[in-house]
């Protein structure tokens, strides 16, 4: 509802039917590009992570496995791996140490799980490092959660006021909205980052063949496309907003 309301151009009596629909093709002029960028990356990342899935790996080794093997490997054996359901729900929680992977992950013996596994160890290893740009990420989550909240709300009230405080309104809430694109920006190179550490170690431990490195670097990379694509859709609606809401609040001075 929010932003169907938003994209009607409402600001102090503008619109109407004439004005929503405007609005809706603004919208789509410019988030339609991202979107398909966004539904591209998914499908290749689960097309990619499916072929993967179906190839084992040269040394018949788990995602389980993999993963407490870079553990081992860098110190963290305190650090527990356990299964969750869902599919591609992997991730390590840093609160209680603790890897959980997915039911296609932990007990594969797939390249795709080999690749996803050691990506999670990846960031366990990010934080006992104290790794920079995943410290930063952690330290404004609290503000960018209050940003992707408060900020299109912001917006949306600035488009009921006409002149400067309505103005003011949307600027400072697209002030607060663009924090989410900082996150995402300060997210990728934490992911790049977690990948290459895997790649390196199913290149470099001598227990994996070429193979397994060549397939476990295109379901990584595939991977990688996703927080791009967020990252491409976030700037893609700041801009939308700057345009469509400043451009309109010009009309009425």
């Amino acid at each position: 509802m929010l932003e169907m309301i938003l994209m009607s151009g409402y600001y102090g009596g503008y619109g109407g039917y004439g004005g929503y629909y405007g609005g809706y093709l603004t919208y789509l002029i410019f988030l339609l590009p991202a979107m398909i960028l966004g539904f591209w990356a998914q499908m290749k990342v689960k097309g990619t992570f499916n072929k993967y899935n179906r190839i084992n790996n040269s040394r018949g080794m788990t995602g389980a496995q993999a993963a407490r093997m870079v553990l081992d490997q860098n110190g963290l054996s305190y650090v527990r791996i356990e299964h969750i359901s869902g599919e591609l729900t992997d991730h390590y929680d840093p609160k209680d140490n603790v890897i959980r992977l997915s039911s296609s992950v932990y007990d594969s013996t797939s390249i795709g799980a080999i690749g996803v596994a050691a990506h999670e160890a990846g960031h366990a290893v990010q934080h006992a490092e104290e790794y920079a740009p995943i410290k930063m990420r952690n330290a404004i989550i609290p503000v960018c959660n209050i940003g992707s909240n408060v900020g299109p709300i912001m917006i949306l009230i600035g488009c009921l006021f006409a002149g400067t405080f309505g103005k003011s309104l949307i600027f400072f809430g697209i002030l607060l909205f663009s924090l989410v694109a900082l996150f995402q920006l300060v997210t990728l190179p934490v992911e790049f980052d977690a990948s290459g550490r895997a790649l390196n170690v199913i290149r470099d431990n001598g227990i994996f063949d070429e193979q397994d490195y060549k397939g476990a670097k295109k379901v990584l990379s595939a991977a990688a496309m996703t927080y791009v694509a967020a990252l491409v859709t976030t700037l893609s609606q700041i801009l939308y907003y700057a345009v469509r809401f400043l451009g309109v609040g010009r009309r009425r001075d």
